[in-house]
């Protein structure tokens, strides 16, 4: 018989922190992490082990008999983040649902509970102790085991007396105690012996067994080992204390008790309803219907029925999965070839006026719509059925088939669905296509219900359908070099892969569409994000220019910078080393020129110099500055002035960064290869990669930007009458603020004090604190919390849309922009300080961030509108956050700049005044 015992708490954070960059949040704005990742890990030992018995333990509220004895138990923890406390009951409600006992003995650890009933039973079963915990180890005999989850892996191991003993090199799994006794544990504050770590816990332990022979037989030791372990006696033998393991826990059970049951599925379907735990209703409840069934509803339902060819149990999974896949659904894929079939296909389109679609590249990973061929279409017309139609040949050889499409992907009535459509609109470019507005874009969809999660077809399935899709490594192998192209893919599986994408896409549909709506994203699903696509696509496509020679030129001139910056390191350090190398860098520092002492070091050992410890430690060292500006100038080097050549397209000489539309949880557009909105423009250096960006011959180059659209937005929000009349006044905001804050006439402000207004606005605009504000102004806190303190003096009503933005995201779980983008926040009530405080600068500065994305989108949207209806040859070429960059010819630029303004100070209504800086130049410096 097999026993199970879970140690909940253990398997709780777990889940959570896996889920800690993307959280699962439903559309109440709950954090459902734990208990999603929890029931995931559950019902996997369920069905994967199938043990006999279960039990889950979990610690009480009340402290424990550890606590009573040291108060400094697990005492420097944070709390338990808020989601975490919120979802145990839930858990308990669920646990209880699958009928498994709850183990909780007051005054005892989970870990003693499950130590208790371990050793109690072990005659009688073979015992798993579900836990990451190495502490268990201890416990280990012949019948009982760790079942340890793997870290960042898939997958558990099995730690029996064998291993326990290889890994830490001990005669007996009881030696555990002894090891964690001398060498301490961090995470639960148990002090060990000071300066003794993990290398000489286990030597000692190697010699002489135990703590209490070590101590007796202390006289062996010599130097500062001897002495440190004679001084800390009584906390050695405390700390051994506090790291055994009860196992007579007054617990009473009968281990009949722990049998495992039928699980309560009325009780388990609601709660996993109310969750919106949509999968794992299905997993659960959902009806399988045997392939006979299948076969005699497909009999003759297929449009095309004379070339189908049943899928379905194809490759009956071995294995028993959590998800469903091609070989367990129902479905009717079908290749066509035929020209009929072909026009069959487009006439039943146009009768039904959508269709869902997914084309299939060269490009096996949409990367590079530029050098992608077309390999295939799939279309869909409703859930279950898919038409493959495959192109053979180059690009000349196919154009007249694909144009065959040219009216449906045109229309301006027909709905086309897909994801990430921008990729599938530059594609079709290339074969005579533009395909036009209705759309539907289950990415970008995915993106405004869940922005922090990720919307790539795989995870989209598997969350909403539970479905597994065919992977790309399934289609063309997993090792880059025995890889295949997509063209060598076999027919009938490429065919199953793109009919299968194009069929999810329209069950992932109908399953946004009518969350749009009731989340009223409307308005930004339709009329902006999705006319979105369209403009960046265009933008995509025409690209923009670089002066070559210019790039070559700078790359000399900041090699030579690099030279001598780099000889003045040595100078100061006396020695000649790799400044590329952060090991090195880290033993000059610290080992060779001691600029401070008990530096951190890195899991690998060495010293950790990342650019924000060295930004600290620039006023303890000369060296350090010129260091990091060795490092600046070199990233500049190797991303970009070195870099941009390799990214100009053979085929028009011009370079053609992608727009990432759903990346960025405030709404911001984002950008690769290259990234536009990392070049620096602060500094000297950086400013002159712009210079490298040029328009086409007999054009210019036209700059516009916002002019302080955040702080605009805040006085809007706000609705401060002292900011509102600064702008309503066309006053410079940081000066008028300065001469408010520092009560001198406008005509006296200092470049200091402006750039000390600044600094102060804007950090109030993303929830500065008293700390940080001191640490950017290089001034005491007494002085940052006088600054701030007399802001909100001046502006009472900033102070009030501050509080008041929190008190929102406490109640509902999220913010909003001015055009309703969510920016869900729940960690918004954690008792973790740290994740509390930056969930709530989030609430102050995500309606902020967020609306003036969504401002700047409309004004691309209706810029690139009236380019068109204008006839218009000037293109708008690049997006850099609050900035739009044109390509513009010579004799359109009065009409190109009237309209870019225009459209950008009248993209929506605010209580100030938007205003636009406009510069026009020979290269995008000049311009800007």
């Amino acid at each position: 018989m097999k026993l199970f015992l879970l140690d909940a708490y253990a398997l709780i954070y777990r889940a959570y922190y896996s889920f800690i960059k993307m959280p699962l949040i439903n559309s109440k704005g709950f954090n459902t992490s734990a208990i999603f990742g929890f029931v995931n890990t559950l019902d996997n030992i369920l069905r994967r082990e199938n043990p006999t018995h279960i039990g889950v333990a979990f610690d009480p509220i009340e402290p424990t008999f550890r606590h009573q004895v040291f108060k400094q138990y697990k005492a420097q923890r944070e709390e338990t983040p808020e989601t975490i406390r919120l979802s145990i009951p839930i858990i308990k409600d669920i646990v209880s649902a699958y009928h498994i006992p709850i183990l909780e003995v007051s005054g005892y650890e989970a870990d003693d509970v499950i130590g208790t009933v371990a050793k109690k039973t072990s005659r009688d079963y073979e015992i798993f102790m579900m836990t990451p915990d190495k502490d268990y180890g201890q416990l280990v005999d012949e019948h009982i085991f760790i079942y340890k989850p793997r870290y960042r892996k898939d997958g558990f191991e099995i730690l029996g007396v064998k291993e326990i003993k290889e890994k830490y090199g001990f005669i007996s799994p009881i030696q555990m105690i002894d090891f964690l006794g001398l060498m301490g544990d961090s995470s639960d504050n148990i002090p060990g012996c000071p300066g003794i770590g993990e290398i000489t816990a286990k030597k000692l332990i190697a010699r002489f067994g135990s703590i209490e022979n070590l101590l007796k037989n202390v006289h062996f030791l010599n130097g500062i080992l001897k002495t440190k372990i004679e001084r800390n006696k009584e906390t050695i033998l405390f700390s051994k204390f506090l790291a055994t393991i009860k196992t007579d826990v007054p617990i009473n059970f009968n281990p009949n008790e722990l049998i495992r049951e039928d699980i309560d599925k009325p009780v388990l379907k609601k709660i996993f309803e109310k969750l919106e735990f949509h999968q794992l209703v299905s997993r659960f409840f959902g009806e399988k219907r045997s392939v006979l069934s299948i076969k005699k509803q497909f009999s003759s339902s297929l449009l095309f029925t004379d070339k189908f060819v049943e899928k379905n149990n194809e490759k009956t999974e071995t294995v028993l999965s959590n998800f469903d896949n091609l070989s367990t659904v129902l479905h009717k894929y079908r290749v066509i070839d035929k020209q009929s079939d072909i026009g069959d296909l487009i006439n039943k389109i146009k009768i039904q006026n959508f269709f869902s679609f997914n084309i299939k590249t060269t490009e096996a990973i949409e990367i590079d719509p530029l050098s992608a061929e077309l390999v295939g279409i799939a279309f869909t017309l409703q859930e279950g059925e898919a038409y493959f139609l495959p192109f053979f040949g180059r690009k000349r050889d196919i154009i007249p088939t694909v144009q065959l499409f040219k009216e449906i992907f045109e229309s301006d009535t027909i709905l086309k669905v897909g994801q990430n459509l921008k990729y599938d609109i530059n594609v079709l470019k290339k074969y005579g296509i533009r395909m036009n507005y209705p759309i539907f874009d289950i990415l970008i969809a995915h993106y405004l219900i869940n922005p922090e999660y990720l919307h790539n077809l795989d995870f989209l399935a598997k969350t909403y359908l539970n479905y597994r899709i065919i992977n790309t490594e399934e289609l063309i192998g997993s090792k880059k070099e025995s890889q295949l192209s997509v063209r060598q893919v076999p027919l009938s599986l490429l065919a199953d892969y793109a009919c299968e994408n194009a069929d999810i896409v329209l069950k992932l549909k109908n399953i946004f569409e009518p969350i749009i709506r009731k989340s009223n994203f409307s308005n930004l699903f339709y009329r902006i994000e999705l006319p979105l696509v369209f403009v960046l696509s265009d933008m995509e496509e025409f690209g923009v220019k670089l002066d070559i020679s210019a790039l070559k030129d700078y790359s000399v001139v900041l090699n030579r910078y690099l030279e001598s910056i780099e000889k003045i390191i040595f100078q100061i350090s006396g020695k000649i080393f790799n400044v590329n190398s952060p090991k090195m860098v880290g033993e000059i520092l610290f080992d060779h020129l001691k600029i401070i002492e008990n530096s951190k070091k890195t899991k690998s050992g060495q010293y950790a110099t990342s650019e924000g410890i060295l930004e600290n430690l620039k006023k303890k060292h000369p060296i350090v500055g010129e260091i990091l500006k060795y490092r600046k100038s070199k990233k500049l080097l190797t991303t970009y002035i070195d870099t941009l050549p390799t990214l100009v397209s053979f085929i028009d000489k011009k370079i053609h960064t992608t727009y990432n539309q759903a990346t960025t949880a405030t709404g911001r557009l984002s950008s690769n290869s290259p990234n536009l909105q990392n070049i620096p423009i602060r500094d000297k250096e950086g400013k002159e990669i712009r210079r490298v960006f040029i328009p086409d011959d007999n054009c210019l180059f036209l700059s516009a930007d916002y002019s302080q659209i955040e702080l605009r937005i805040m006085a809007h929000l706000s609705e401060d009458k002292n900011m509102l009349e600064a702008f309503r006044n066309g006053q410079d905001i940081h000066s008028a603020i300065a001469s408010i804050i520092f009560g001198v006439p406008l005509a006296e402000i200092t470049c200091d004090m402006r750039r000390k207004a600044k600094i102060t606005n804007f950090g109030i605009i993303y929830g500065i604190s008293v700390f940080g504000l001191a640490e950017q102004l290089q001034v005491s806190r007494f002085i940052a919390k006088e600054l701030i303190n007399k802001y909100f003096m001046i502006f009472p009503d900033i102070k009030n849309y501050i509080d008041r933005s929190i008190a929102i995201a406490r109640k509902d779980g999220y913010v909003e922009t001015i055009f309703r983008r969510k920016r869900f926040l729940p960690d918004i009530n954690s008792r973790n300080s740290v994740v509390r405080k930056y969930a709530e600068r989030n609430s102050i500065n995500a309606p902020i961030q967020g609306s003036a994305a969504d401002i700047i989108k409309v004004a691309m949207n209706r810029i690139h509108r009236r380019l068109i209806d204008n006839d218009l040859q000037s293109k708008m070429i690049i997006q850099v956050h609050d900035e739009l960059n044109f390509n513009v010819f010579i004799d359109e630029l009065d009409k190109v700049k009237q309209i870019v303004v225009y459209e950008m100070e009248h993209a929506t209504h605010l209580k100030v005044p938007l205003v636009v800086n406009c510069g026009i130049g020979k290269n995008w410096l000049e311009a800007h």
